[in-house]
């Protein structure tokens, strides 16, 4: 019996930006039940390839595919975790009402949730341990609480891709060991979680697969085959071999 179809597949795709190639050629595939790692510099294209993926960004070539079939604004179930300052934590709005904005693309902007769709924000709420702030204005949040409402948010779909953008940026330790934990437990529950990030060894440390990118993807491997080849991260951030990064990986190692 052959393997199922990856919950997503990149295939060479490119795209361009105001006339300027940011991704070029890009593969990336990350199957149901695997934390995929995607690592890079700053303007390496990892948040462009997120935007792709979620069909907000038409490639010039190649083909992006979840669950078999192209991806389709408002219209694929894909769970996405922006960066925090991507939200207006302003806005005098609850906890439970951020989460379900989520439904916004599945019931349109006229129609109001039903008691099965309130069922689906208390399930998101339940899964982020945040049930007991559900009618907490988002405006007396910490950081940390913050970025576990945009999780649930992303989880009111029910996705089978997760798509994370940075979520531990400017985040103490123990809510990111927090979030470590959320993150592996729902690839372990049958999610595909995409995650980009630039702590590296939490990186190294948590996911299955890393996937290094500098407007292409240049290796993909699990964590132990791509610490070994320090090569490969000198390609993809263009350091030289002393640099502190290649002594952090092997250490890490």
């Amino acid at each position: 019996m052959s393997d199922p179809a990856p919950a997503l597949e990149v295939q060479n795709v490119s795209v361009e930006l105001g006339g300027r190639p940011v991704l070029q050629g890009a593969d990336l595939t990350a199957r149901s039940g695997e934390l995929v790692g995607l690592i890079g510099p700053n303007g390496a294209g990892k948040t462009t390839l997120l935007r792709t993926i979620l069909g907000l960004l038409s490639p010039t070539d190649g083909r992006v595919s979840v669950d078999g079939h192209p991806a389709k604004p408002g219209r694929t179930a894909i769970g996405y975790v922006p960066q925090r300052h991507d939200f207006a934590w302003e806005f005098p709005i609850s906890v439970a009402n951020v989460v379900a904005t989520g439904l916004t693309g599945k019931l349109g902007l006229l129609r109001r949730p039903r008691v099965a769709d309130w069922e689906a924000v208390a399930d998101a709420l339940d899964r982020v341990r945040m049930t007991d702030l559900a009618d907490r204005p988002v405006g007396q949040l910490s950081g940390g609480q913050r970025q576990r409402v945009l999780v649930a948010r992303a989880l009111v779909l029910r996705p089978s891709l997760l798509l994370l953008d940075e979520p531990f940026t400017g985040l103490d330790m123990p809510t990111q060991d927090l979030l470590s934990e959320l993150f592996t437990g729902l690839a372990h529950e049958g999610h595909a979680v995409v995650m980009t990030t630039h702590d590296l060894v939490g990186a190294l440390d948590t996911c299955d697969r890393i996937a290094l990118l500098n407007r292409t993807v240049i290796a993909t491997g699990t964590p132990a085959e791509l610490a070994a080849d320090p090569g490969v991260w000198m390609a993809a951030f263009g350091v030289g071999p002393e640099s502190a990064l290649l002594r952090v990986l092997k250490a890490a190692a």
